[in-house]
């Protein structure tokens, strides 16, 4: 009995000792988890959003060594009340304002400060798109290309049969739920899948349901743009960001150096885990806002600009419009384009005008009626009220 007592002894001590060395090795994982779980809590958001290196896997999106683009001051603009009002209302966490390149307004709500880089969520999908253009031009890639010629991982899944000019307007036809507030939502597992290390690509080729035929319908699928990373790591060779920093990144002349969330292969998150300062995106915006050009150098085709920010797909009418990866107002003024993240994120661009605004946010009410034309009107606003005093 004592010989079979200290056998059942050492054999759980055995197993204690399995669980306490898995649980240190699945550790980060489960800290990511939990930060998954809890990113959007009311008292964490706004930190978080601020600092999303201290909770995922990240790679970084070198600026190059190049000189950083100046955004010289100009004469600060009142911001009129419509949009001081949206800022009290919608938890809006900073702001940068260009006219003519010229920096006009800036500031950091909520505790946060103007140096901090902050994530994009989808305004990362209108990155990918300038990026896309470049290898397009380049003749790496054609807009009636079967992303299967790039991404061979994808046959056999929704993917089979479906055009690159399918995924880059969101009428791939693959269903994805992309409901941020049901946990089974498959937005939610791909969650998920980042936290846990998983792989995206993985994540993406499993995807085998269809609702519509692709290029007939249009619906908003964010693993849509991470299938465009798969066909551009395909046609190239190369990882995302290193890709992006060499040909978008760098030539733009940031002043502090990008990062991306990755999945646990080091896959850049690409559909939404791109991460800047504001006057960084807005020296994004601003190379849109001047066709493609910045510091005397253009960086992307004015033609592509034209093309990815011009109404592609058949979205509902009164709703917004969608290009390659840009939203265009349903009533947009001339050269007025968005990029778009959820809980608030905005670029936007009245090219007319040269005028460019970031905004980011911690909107929990996000979804909340009013909140999209709230935003317009604010960002109307301050346009019109720059281009008045010109």
């Amino acid at each position: 009995m004592r010989r079979w007592l200290r056998r059942a002894g050492y054999a759980l001590l055995a197993l204690a000792v399995m669980a306490l060395a898995g649980g240190l090795w699945f550790r980060e994982e489960l800290v990511r988890l939990h930060a998954v779980n809890t990113l959007f809590d009311e008292g964490r958001i706004v930190g978080n959003f601020s600092a999303m290196d201290a909770l995922f896997l990240t790679t970084p999106v070198s600026r190059g060594d190049g000189p950083v683009t100046p955004l010289p001051p100009g004469a600060p603009l009142a911001l009129p009340a419509v949009a001081e009002d949206w800022i009290a209302t919608t938890d809006v966490t900073g702001l940068v304002v260009l006219d003519r390149g010229a920096l006009v307004a800036e500031r950091a709500d909520l505790g946060t400060a103007p140096d901090d880089r902050r994530i994009s969520w989808s305004i990362a999908k209108s990155f990918l798109s300038a990026l896309f253009g470049l290898s397009v031009a380049r003749g790496e890639v054609a807009l009636d290309d079967p992303v299967t010629d790039h991404a061979p991982a994808l046959a056999g899944s929704a993917y089979a049969g479906v055009t690159v000019r399918d995924v880059l307007t969101m009428q791939s036809g693959v269903s994805f739920d992309e409901d941020y507030l049901d946990p089974r939502s498959d937005i939610n597992r791909m969650g998920r899948v980042i936290a846990l290390g998983g792989t995206m690509d993985g994540f993406a080729a499993a995807l085998e349901a269809r609702d519509r035929p692709a290029g007939e319908a249009w619906e908003y699928v964010s693993i849509d743009t991470h299938v465009l990373a798969m066909v551009l790591r395909g046609a190239t060779g190369r990882g995302l960001a290193e890709l992006m920093s060499e040909r978008l990144i760098a030539p733009l002349g940031l002043e502090a150096q990008p990062y991306f969330l990755t999945d646990g292969e080091g896959v850049a998150f690409a559909l939404g885990g791109l991460n800047l300062t504001l006057r960084d995106y807005a020296r994004f915006g601003l190379m849109v806002a001047q066709e493609g050009r910045i510091g005397g150098r253009q960086v992307l085709p004015d033609a592509w600009i034209e093309a990815s920010t011009t109404p592609q797909a058949a979205t509902v009418p009164g709703a917004l419009r969608y290009g390659y990866q840009w939203w265009i107002p349903w009533d947009a003024r001339p050269g007025e384009v968005l990029g778009r993240g959820v809980y608030g994120q905005y670029l936007y661009i009245d090219r007319a005008r040269d005028v460019v605004i970031v905004a980011t946010a911690a909107d929990r009410g996000f979804r909340e009626p009013g909140r999209q034309a709230a935003a317009m009107a604010a960002f109307r606003a301050m346009s019109d009220a720059l281009e008045a005093r010109r």
